[in-house]
Parts: C-alpha cells; structure tokens; sequence
C-alpha cells in the first residue's frame, strides 16, 4: 500500500508541471505595444497626482485634528 501511494505521489508531482506551466506570450504588434505603454504611461501620471493629492489631504486633515502647526501645503 504504501509504494502504490509513493508512485501516485510521484505521478501527480510529475504532472503538476506540465498543468501549471505557462505558454510564451505572443508576439505583439510593435504599434499597438507603443500605444499601449502610452496610454499605460498615461495612466501612471494620473495615479501619481491622485496619490499625491490624496496623500496631501491626509496630511491636512492629520495636522488639523492634531492640531499641528507647520508650513502650508502648496495647492
């Protein structure tokens, strides 16, 4: 019994591999990559403002209910 449950081990270890392995990407379009990374680009920049105006809020509203005094943020 335990050599039947030693080879189904090793049989299931063996195609794991091959069920979980991943295929190569397919060559893309060298136009569409260009407006994709743009437009992803793009995106990035916007992310980043949002981020740093919700970061900017926070502080303010941390330094009001703290009642920190320190330099104004710019707008």
């Amino acid at each position: 019994m335990d050599f039947r449950i030693l080879m189904m081990s090793v049989a299931m270890a063996a195609t794991a591999g091959a069920v979980w392995a991943k295929l190569p990407a397919a060559p893309a379009d060298p136009v569409k990559a260009a407006e994709a990374k743009a437009k992803a680009d793009e995106a990035a920049k916007k992310d980043a403002v949002l981020l740093g105006k919700s970061q900017d809020k926070a502080v303010a509203n941390y330094r009001k209910n703290k009642g920190i005094r320190g330099p104004a943020l710019k707008k």
